[in-house]
């Protein structure tokens, strides 16, 4: 039996022929704390759940002024991606398949709608701990910031232009991130066309050559590359703000002399900002890599100084230890590192 017919069935209902998660796979992401609408998925990330009791914040807050308590992580493609990368620590292996008709996905509203009730329901169940802080997590029932993001690759969802300007009119809506693999360059065409460009777009950058790309990202795309060099230019021109995220791996894409090519390849991208972040070694990743394949924080430091080195129009804005992760600014492409809507 193929992963298709494992992990997806469609809806016998009345209405439509939608795409759904099937109900064993279902129930393995509600066990993980995952709340589950058809093909989308909502999740109270580790930062989320200790801000609500004042412990901390993610390096979002840090670096762009996300308010935490507030951010609602979802994807609108959980099980659908058109990468198998070697550090994701989602349940890559489970992907498998690279359509989504526009006729058997939901609608944006019917997504919010939903996953709006399971993010309450995984709420709900911090409200009987003394520790946690009441008025926040009132606050967090109505979120402030959306990250497209989660599991899978949200541009493979036909309707995202939709989305995001429907979350756009949401009242409490303040920002809105996208992260993106960089295989469906249409679909960043599109945003861009249709009005619907988010607040943030992040584009994974994690190999500096062809043979590092398919190493590291494991595409299903034969243009894998092609696609991804597509959505590189794209980040140049486009009118929001843009994120070039490196995720680093030791002996994959660490390598000192690979360090100009990178440079090459950011500089073409001329992002607002580059996150540089070590792998971490969690969740589903365990099974490919070792934990030895993580940086120290001073590596990741070292390496975002030779980055510089290589690129002048950036400087070191920020980091966070914690997180193992260092965000450089464009000089010459300068944007407020903070989003206007949290000041």
């Amino acid at each position: 039996m193929s992963c298709s017919d494992e992990y997806f069935s469609h809806s016998t209902g009345e209405d439509d022929d939608l795409i759904q998660i099937t109900p064993a796979v279902k129930e393995k992401l509600r066990k993980a704390k995952y709340g589950v609408y058809n093909h989308s998925a909502v999740e109270l990330c580790h930062w989320t759940k200790k801000s609500f009791a004042n412990e901390g914040t993610c390096y979002k807050h840090k670096f762009y002024g996300i308010s935490t308590h507030q951010c609602m992580e979802m994807t609108p493609t959980a099980m659908n991606c058109e990468n198998r990368c070697v550090y994701c620590w989602r349940p890559a292996e489970f992907y498998d398949t690279l359509e989504m008709p526009e006729q058997m996905v939901d609608e944006p509203e019917v997504i919010v709608q939903n996953l709006m009730a399971e993010r309450k329901k995984l709420i709900n169940g911090f409200y009987g701990r003394s520790k946690n802080d009441k008025a926040k997590l009132d606050e967090s029932l109505l979120p402030a910031h959306y990250a497209i993001s989660l599991s899978g690759e949200p541009t493979m969802y036909p309707k995202l232009p939709q989305l995001i300007k429907y979350l756009k009119t949401l009242k409490a809506t303040k920002s809105i991130f996208l992260v993106t693999n960089g295989q469906e360059p249409d679909m960043l065409r599109r945003l861009e066309s249709e009005d619907a460009l988010p607040t943030q777009i992040y584009l994974s950058t994690n190999a500096s050559n062809k043979k590092m790309f398919l190493q590291v990202n494991r595409p299903r795309h034969r243009d894998a590359w092609e696609r991804w060099q597509d959505s590189l230019r794209f980040l140049s021109t486009v009118d929001t703000r843009t994120v070039l995220r490196m995720t680093m791996i030791r002996g994959y894409n660490d390598g000192a002399d690979d360090i100009e090519d990178f440079a090459r390849v950011m500089s073409e991208g001329d992002p607002h900002f580059i996150e540089i972040k070590s792998y971490m070694h969690v969740g589903m990743s365990t099974q490919r890599l070792k934990r030895d394949n993580m940086l120290g924080m001073d590596e990741v430091r070292a390496y975002a100084g030779r980055l510089c080195e290589k690129m002048p129009a950036f400087s070191v804005m920020d980091e966070s230890e914690v997180s193992r992760i260092v965000v450089l600014q464009n000089k010459s492409r300068y944007v407020d590192r903070w989003i206007k809507s949290y000041l």
